[in-house]
């Protein structure tokens, strides 16, 4: 379950009769947007020289395809709109909901460089075209009515490879007809092909890799037969259909995994890993030519083996193991140098994740890895190796170092010593580093900051600002603020708040009603200094006169071991008590009004919802969008991490399950799900309104047919949120109907 954080980045006004500025509505919330957004696609070429990003030109109707010179921050066009539009016929965009959101939420790329940098490969929704810059002249490479996934060239760019049908192919990228490496894939059978868990619960966007020689592939077989199916059912049809998902649940059996190597001419060879076929390879790779890497990580999730593996004799070893008493995160901060004879691997042993080097034989490759280092330490979190300057030894990073609440780059060597930090400016930053760590693109804002983009050096110098927000210059929006709060056991939760401006309406006794917002779940982070923080829909609240707080609880990720493991098998109840303690310290210090409390979130803050309305009478109105309503029913590899096996807490599933809490339910609640939800399925909610249509108990509901976990679109968000908007205009105002 990632976390789903509402990320529209609009601003509101003062409701004073005297401002100047425009006021909001839910309808221009959700309106297109007037001004040139951020550049998208964004993408260095291998070489470095430039940063290739999509765009459309003032006043053009179609898309371009431009570059920035890192040097100067100036673009030129680099494919022209007609040339674009060319690899990406009308009928490419066409698609349901589910294919548009997965790609989206996965970050699937449009385009991808060759490692020489002369062309480029476009995926037109399945559909693939080879663009030579040099010529500027594209070539379609698939005509096959499947579509393609997960296209790749080989390192010597004499290749590009693909999915398409569960099977991996290989196509020369001037002139021969695509191979199938594998022709045993099947709807049970992914060769090379991630399937649905894997993509969702544990990060991964690739289950193949080339070779650095460009001579292997390494690819691995997942068996989705003791998979249960989900039925995902299209209701807007005259006779309904269910696509069959392999999803299983708490408890149920996993997808199974093989590991393989092949050359492009297909002759494939099994590698051997562990014996216990209930296990997960979240993660593998290649050393160096002829040496493979994987992680095997078990069903509890607490032991992770790193085997080597030599695809020239079959041979394997495990060479480095690490263990957890409660469970283990992954961490996108691994890294094996081109050299062959030293990795960096992250963990957090020492009660915060951190880098640690280690050092290969090169004689006895298969030999147990030692430890080199730790390369950093401190109380914060490496959230990810941004990339490593191997020729100078230097590792770029990203963290939180100076608050928990922001995320900088930064730069430590690979021998350890002083880290610089490299983003200097407060807030939230991402960062795009080119493969020659010169330049990086700089994406961040701050609480009350909106967002900029910047191409800058590594090494100290200027930045060239590349795009600056203007939407909501026009906008009074309502500062936010950072609040801390004290959990019971002395916890420091970091909160935010948002406030009506004094004057406007809704105050009784000069308090406010105010709306709890968390996110809550594990691995998340909603309090960020990060302008998303507090969006749009919340600036329409404090402008009705309704406040907002959210608070971090333990249990949310980003403050270390501790502070994440808190909830360990036992979800929502630490959650709810940190959520109560920090509200009770918020009214005592601001103008709130304890009688008039709301509580919203979607996916585990729509299970937040429904577990703070069960198990507390503080709250008046509620709003739950896409909520897990009992662990059984929620997939393996997310709720097993986090709760641990069924059949090895039995109380704790039994405890937690909002579906028994049903029949206490105080407070008015409005519900909402999607019917094509393949992440959180819609059963959740139909078992929730079973239970209090069995108890007698009012609720309102609304159902989306059609719409995945993100219920996304225009006219259904701007429905459902002028559905949310009511219900606290209501309950918490006391108005008869919405103002909008």
């Amino acid at each position: 379950m990632k976390r789903f954080l509402c990320v529209l980045l609009l601003a509101s006004t003062c409701f004073a009769q005297t401002s100047n500025k425009k006021q909001y509505s839910i309808q221009t919330l959700f309106a297109e947007a007037g001004q040139a957004g951020p550049p998208q696609s964004l993408q260095w070429s291998p070489d470095g020289s430039k940063i290739s990003f999509i765009r459309k030109a003032q006043g053009a109707q179609q898309e371009a395809l431009y570059y920035y010179d890192p040097a100067s921050g100036k673009d030129a066009v680099l494919i022209a709109s007609d040339a674009l539009a060319a690899m990406n016929p009308p009928t490419a965009g066409k698609g349901d909901d589910r294919a548009k959101d997965n790609r989206a939420r996965y970050g699937v790329a449009a385009y991808h460089w060759s490692p020489d940098s002369k062309s480029l490969l476009f995926d037109s929704m399945g559909h693939l075209w080879l663009f030579d810059l040099a010529s500027a002249k594209g070539m379609q490479l698939t005509t096959s009515d499947e579509p393609t996934g997960d296209p790749k060239f080989s390192p010597d760019s004499k290749y590009i490879s693909f999915v398409r049908g569960h099977n991996l192919f290989v196509k020369p990228t001037t002139t021969g007809a695509e191979i199938a490496l594998t022709k045993d894939g099947t709807a049970n059978l992914y060769n090379g092909e991630v399937d649905w868990l894997y993509e969702e619960e544990l990060d991964v966007r690739s289950n193949y890799f080339w070779s650095p020689d460009s001579k292997q592939i390494l690819f691995l077989q997942s068996n989705e037969s003791p998979v249960p199916i989900y039925p995902i059912v299209d209701w807007i049809m005259d006779h309904p259909k269910a696509d069959a998902e392999k999803y299983p649940k708490a408890g149920d059996p996993n997808p199974t995994a093989k590991l393989a190597v092949t050359d492009p001419s297909g002759n494939i060879k099994w590698l051997p890993l562990s014996s216990d076929p209930n296990t997960y390879v979240p993660r593998f790779g290649w050393v160096r030519p002829g040496l493979a890497w994987a992680m095997v990580l078990n069903r509890r999730q607490n032991h992770a083996d790193l085997y080597f593996l030599d695809t020239n004799t079959g041979e394997s070893k495990i060479v480095l193991s690490e263990n957890d008493d409660k469970y283990l995160e992954i961490v996108n901060a691994y890294h094996f140098f081109k050299s062959g004879d030293r990795f960096i691997w992250p963990s957090w042993r020492d009660g915060f994740t951190h880098m640690y080097l280690y050092s290969i034989d090169p004689k006895t490759p298969l030999s147990p890895a030692k430890l080199v280092s730790q390369l950093e330490s401190g109380p914060y979190e490496v959230q990810s190796i941004a990339n490593v300057d191997e020729t100078n030894g230097v590792v770029y990073f990203m963290a939180n170092k100076e608050d928990a609440r922001q995320q900088h780059l930064y730069s430590v060597t690979a021998q350890g010593g002083p880290i610089h930090h490299i983003t200097p400016e407060p807030g939230t930053h991402t960062v795009a580093l080119a493969d020659n760590t010169k330049y990086y693109v700089d994406t961040y804002s701050a609480l009350n900051q909106q967002s900029r983009m910047q191409i800058c050096p590594t090494a100290p110098g200027k930045c060239n600002e590349i795009y600056r927000s203007h939407t909501y210059d026009d906008y009074d929006r309502i500062p936010a603020q950072f609040v801390d709060f004290k959990a019971e056991d002395g916890t420091v939760l970091h909160g935010a708040l948002l406030l009506p401006s004094a004057g406007t309406p809704g105050a009784i006794n000069g308090k406010y009603p105010l709306v709890m917002n968390p996110y809550g779940g594990p691995h998340g982070q909603s309090v960020r200094d990060d302008y998303r923080t507090m969006g749009a829909f919340d600036q329409i609240l404090a402008h009705r006169g309704i406040a907002v707080l959210k608070v971090d609880n333990r249990g949310m990720g980003n403050r270390g071991k501790k502070f994440a493991t808190a909830t360990y098998e036992n979800l929502y109840e630490i959650e709810l008590k940190d959520q109560l303690t920090a509200l009770d310290q918020a009214i005592a210090k601001f103008p709130i009004d304890p009688d008039r409390l709301g509580w919203w979130g979607w996916s585990y803050g729509g299970s937040m919802t429904l577990w703070a309305l069960t198990h507390s009478d503080r709250f008046k109105a509620g709003v739950s969008v896409a909520p897990v309503t009992d662990w059984h029913w929620y997939d393996t590899a997310y709720t097993e991490r986090y709760m641990g096996l069924p059949e090895q807490n039995k109380t704790g599933y039994e405890r937690t399950s909002i579906v028994k809490a049903a029949p206490k339910l105080k407070g008015a609640l409005f519900i909402a799900h999607g019917t094509s939800d393949d992440n959180v399925h819609v059963q959740n909610t139909m078992q929730f309104i079973f239970a209090l249509e069995n108890n007698t108990i009012p609720f309102d509901m609304r159902v989306f047919p059609q719409k995945t976990h993100a219920i996304s679109g225009q006219k259904t968000r701007t429905g459902l949120y002028t559905r949310i908007l009511e219900q606290f205009d209501r309950v918490l105002l006391g108005n008869s109907g919405s103002r909008e």
